[in-house]
């Protein structure tokens, strides 16, 4: 039998109040009885969309991510808007940010990107037989779109060109369901 290592929760304050997220400190009950203090951020969750196309090339984005000062390769993504299911995230997303629908849709998996210090969930969806509509970006937004063969995307992967962690784990699943049928 395993041992309970749950916290507790003593008390909570909002830290900071943001657009997008927000940091709560917490001060909690460890299983000794001590207590402890835990930092962490609040996140809405995300959705994660796999866009592959019938010779089973995926859809990449080509963004520019000022948190890292770097232009980054990544599968579409997108914030879950309050009360929005995961999956209507994921087909607004596609169509927003490459212009493509998608006819089919799988859930993948639940992440946890960042458990040590977010609450953030990644839904995953693969989309296939997609369709092209027109993009309509949101105000701010700027970005690429490229087609590249699964095995180019594994091997930008692996040489550090995609270094994103949902877009590696959502390709590495990718790899997975097309070889192993997972």
């Amino acid at each position: 039998m395993s041992r309970d290592f749950t916290e507790t929760k003593k008390c909570s304050k909002l830290v900071y109040s943001g657009r997008m997220l927000n940091v709560r400190e917490d001060e909690v009950f460890l299983p000794d009885g001590k207590t402890a203090r835990r930092e962490y951020i609040v996140h809405p969750g995300a959705a994660l969309i796999l866009p592959i196309f019938e010779d089973n090339s995926v859809l990449l984005e080509r963004q520019y991510r000022y948190a890292v000062a770097q232009h980054c390769y990544e599968l579409p993504a997108g914030k879950l808007e309050r009360d929005e299911p995961p999956l209507d995230t994921a087909k607004r997303e596609l169509l927003e940010e490459t212009g493509y629908v998608a006819a089919q849709w799988t859930t993948v998996c639940t992440m946890m990107p960042c458990i040590g210090y977010s609450d953030e969930h990644i839904e995953c969806f693969l989309a296939r037989d997609l369709t092209y509509r027109g993009a309509s970006l949101d105000e701010g937004e700027f970005l690429e779109t490229l087609r590249l063969p699964l095995l180019e995307a594994l091997e930008w992967v692996r040489n550090g060109k995609i270094r994103d962690s949902k877009t590696m784990l959502g390709l590495l699943w990718f790899d997975r369901i097309l070889n192993d049928g997972w």
